[in-house]
């Protein structure tokens, strides 16, 4: 038996997953809003009402992973919605609100068990920048480098894609996500904090004129170094 969240517009009558009524896990249901989930409840997996907002149900969707929301999130929806869904939702899976009980079950028990699988700790090395995963830290040839959470980001989406020139469109898609409203000047704005944070190893972040950004790559530290 799970213990599971729902995260709804609708009214707490309605049922968001119908099958669930037949099933023994615990529901609790919140609403759909981000102030909530400030005090939402634990639970072992969060189901997402996309069924009539599907536009607020990804914002949702992708503010829980920016969060970092341990438990897996299942995207609910309806058959129409589901052509609507793609990988930048930043979701576990998807299931359609006509599913049956043994679908249902299926699928929570599935993303109960992926939750439970331990994931190996990731890190980066590249170019004298170590970048871990788990504790958000970053060092510069050891040195810890004291940056903010999008910085952070920023520094480990190039690393992560090293040689590789992204446009400041496509970093502002990557990093900052399709629903961020400000514009490229926000790419060049971090850019260069983080060089400064680098000091004398600003070029790590190399610039590529008219096109863009990319993480360079010194023949001391080869392209295989890098954990991908």
């Amino acid at each position: 038996m799970a213990l599971l969240l729902v995260l709804t517009s609708a009214p707490t009558s309605e049922p968001v997953l119908p099958a669930l009524e037949l099933l023994s896990h615990r529901v609790r249901q919140i609403a759909a809003e981000p102030a909530q989930l400030v005090s939402a409840p634990e639970s072992d997996v969060v189901l997402v009402d996309g069924r009539h907002d599907l536009a607020g149900a990804k914002s949702l969707c992708r503010l829980l992973h920016t969060t970092g929301q341990d438990a897996p999130v299942l995207l609910v929806v309806t058959e129409g919605g589901m052509s609507a869904v793609s990988g930048d939702w930043a979701i576990g899976d998807v299931i359609v609100d006509t599913a049956g009980p043994a679908e249902t079950d299926a699928r929570i028990r599935l993303a109960v068990a992926s939750s439970e699988i331990e994931a190996e700790p990731v890190r980066v090395q590249a170019s004298g920048v170590t970048i871990d995963e788990q504790s958000y830290s970053a060092k510069l040839y050891g040195k810890p480098l004291d940056l903010t959470y999008k910085e952070f980001q920023l520094l480990h989406f190039l690393a992560t894609h090293p040689a590789r020139v992204f446009t400041r469109e496509q970093l502002l898609s990557e990093v900052w996500g399709y629903d961020y409203f400000g514009g490229t000047r926000t790419v060049d704005v971090h850019v260069r904090r983080l060089r400064a944070k680098l000091g004398d190893h600003e070029q790590i972040i190399g610039t590529v004129r008219n096109v863009g950004y990319r993480f360079n790559i010194y023949d001391d530290d080869p392209l295989s170094s890098a954990t991908i």
